[in-house]
């Protein structure tokens, strides 16, 4: 009898035992692992799109510090979710630009962040990112085909070259002599020249002369054989600020003065050239780079995310002239 309450309670105690075991089992790794297994794969999964994305960003010339600027405000944006932007420089070169863009595709970028050197001459490489699913944010300077880019993001170029021409008119009521510095390949310097054209029309300008840099024409050439013609030049208006530093430079080694120089970009070396005694640089229809880049980003992710998104976006322009460039400072960008 004692033999058969012993052994009754040795099965008892081995029952329990192996119940508690189990129990110890239920919801650790050993009894989850296929599932555990997904989910670890899954998350890989994500952190890979996450760190491996990479966006391209190509513009006209990172010789242009605007392009720098504009450059490092999106690289920050995108950073900040994990992502690499793959930067190429044509320095001007519509071809190069071209060859840049297909090698982005081939290093296997998601999107591209692009301003063209050429608005038409890029449709090669906007046919084969649009071949390649790859969404163009379209920045700075608008392409010609529109149909093969997902938004546009740039400044309100009218309205700076429009806010040149009126500072112009209020400076020389009586009208004068104007040089006109443009790009035809380039659409922003297009509409800068346009709005210039309407603030100053029916105001007694005339278009002394056009140089168009878009067709290779040599500026200081240009600016030369206009002084040699001995025509009076009362002011120029320029595509941007690099351009009208420049002129103002060729004329200050020469000995020219009483003219006016307009740009467009509102860049720190053009408001520093405004505060010196006695300079050419008389005013910039400023925009912000650091602005644009931040709302091209942004409108990526919304594209990306599905959400809803403005096709066109104009970030305002002002004029910075000799009268409030002060306000603005000149270490750096708006």
């Amino acid at each position: 009898m004692k033999k058969k309450i012993l052994t009754l309670i040795f099965v008892i105690s081995l029952i329990s035992i192996l119940t508690i075991g189990c129990k110890k089992e239920v919801g650790t790794p050993e009894d989850n692992a296929v599932q555990e297994e997904e989910q670890e794969g899954e998350q890989e999964e994500e952190d890979g799109i996450e760190d491996g994305t990479k966006f391209g960003y190509s513009c006209i010339d990172l010789d242009n510090p605007y392009y720098g600027v504009l450059q490092k405000a999106i690289e920050i944006e995108i950073q900040e979710e994990g992502y690499t932007l793959v930067v190429k420089n044509p320095g001007s070169d519509a071809t190069l630009q071209n060859q840049q863009i297909l090698e982005m595709i081939d290093e296997g970028v998601k999107a591209v962040f692009l301003c063209p050197v050429d608005r038409e001459a890029i449709k090669p490489a906007l046919e084969a990112l649009d071949e390649a699913d790859i969404p163009v944010i379209n920045i700075d300077t608008q392409v010609k085909d529109e149909s093969l880019t997902k938004a546009f993001i740039g400044s309100d170029n009218k309205n700076a070259g429009y806010q040149c021409g009126e500072n112009l008119v209020k400076k020389l009521p009586k009208g004068g002599n104007v040089i006109i510095v443009e790009n035809s390949t380039i659409n922003s310097f297009i509409e800068r020249i346009t709005g210039f054209e309407k603030a100053i029309a029916n105001a007694g300008f005339e278009i002394a002369e056009r140089i168009d840099l878009g067709t290779g024409t040599s500026l200081k050439e240009s600016i030369d054989k206009i002084l040699t013609s001995k025509i009076k030049i009362d002011a120029v208006m320029c595509g941007n600020d690099q351009i009208a530093l420049k002129v103002v430079d060729i004329f200050e080694k020469v000995g020219v003065k009483d003219v006016f120089v307009y740009g467009v970009d509102g860049s720190p070396k053009a408001k520093e050239k405004m505060l010196e005694e006695g300079s050419l640089m008389e005013g910039t229809g400023a925009q912000s780079p650091i602005n644009i880049g931040k709302k091209a980003v942004q409108t990526l992710f919304d594209i990306m995310e599905g959400e809803e998104y403005k096709e066109e976006y104009l970030e305002d322009t002002f004029l910075i002239n000799k009268d409030n460039v002060e306000m603005y400072g000149t270490n750096g960008w708006q």
